[in-house]
């Protein structure tokens, strides 16, 4: 098991710090240099061009972020590279891009966006892009095969489980997933407590939650978990009794 005892050290700035899509829109380069100007260690999200390049990017669409149809994984990097996102000049970057924007100065929590039968070679091309990256570094997916894949391919980064749930065949399933050796958990705030989290918390296990947008969700976290992941504030002014 690898230490991630560091992610519960600074907030964790949900796809990047952007202002809501407004004029600093999320999993760009610029959301990136903001977080590094604050201090906050940034989440981000991972897809895979069809070039086998990891591009940044939540959605397995481009309409949302970029105003047109069709699916993030039939475009190469190049070709996603010249796509403004949300009207602005940022353009959907590389992983590469963001890891030499990043420059270790902050650390990363990076969501590999799986897809069933469709992600070979995801997990090992992430990897061979992160080899020898100075800086902390987090993998997480909600996808149980991505993480049986970064454990066979031996992923020198502490790897965990993205999660959401309240019921007892969740924790079921979430427990299948923690037998792979995980080091953390990230879990929707809005689900804690619950049984499942509360022990894998008592264990050791770091708990960080997403996604956290108001002060009462914040101080919910820090009752029931070890760090949050936010959006669309400042924590650095947000006071918790």
């Amino acid at each position: 098991m690898t230490s991630a005892s560091w992610i519960k050290d600074v907030p964790v700035a949900h796809r990047g710090y952007h202002d809501m899509n407004k004029a600093v829109w999320e999993n760009t380069l610029s959301s990136f240099s903001r977080a590094v100007e604050a201090g906050f260690a940034i989440e981000c999200d991972l897809q895979l061009a069809s070039d086998s390049v990891p591009v940044v990017f939540h959605d397995h669409t481009l309409e949302r972020l970029c105003g047109i149809n069709g699916d993030v994984r039939e475009r190469t990097s190049q070709e996603l590279g010249l796509l403004s996102v949300g009207g602005t000049a940022d353009k959907i970057p590389t992983l590469k891009q963001m890891l030499k924007r990043v420059a270790g100065k902050v650390p990363l929590v990076i969501e590999i966006k799986g897809r069933p039968g469709e992600d070979e070679g995801f997990v090992e091309a992430v990897l061979e892009v992160l080899e020898g990256y100075e800086g902390k570094v987090a993998l997480m997916s909600f996808d149980h095969h991505i993480l049986k894949d970064l454990k066979a391919a031996g992923a020198p980064y502490p790897f965990g489980l993205t999660a959401e749930g309240a019921k007892p065949e969740d924790f079921f399933r979430h427990d299948e997933a923690m037998h792979l050796g995980l080091d953390f958990i990230s879990y929707f705030h809005g689900h804690l407590p619950n049984s499942f989290v509360t022990a894998q918390r008592q264990s050791g296990i770091p708990i960080i939650t997403w996604t956290v947008r108001d002060e009462n969700a914040c101080a919910h976290t820090y009752t029931h978990a070890d760090q949050m992941t936010f959006e669309g504030f400042d924590p650095r002014e947000t006071v918790i009794a």
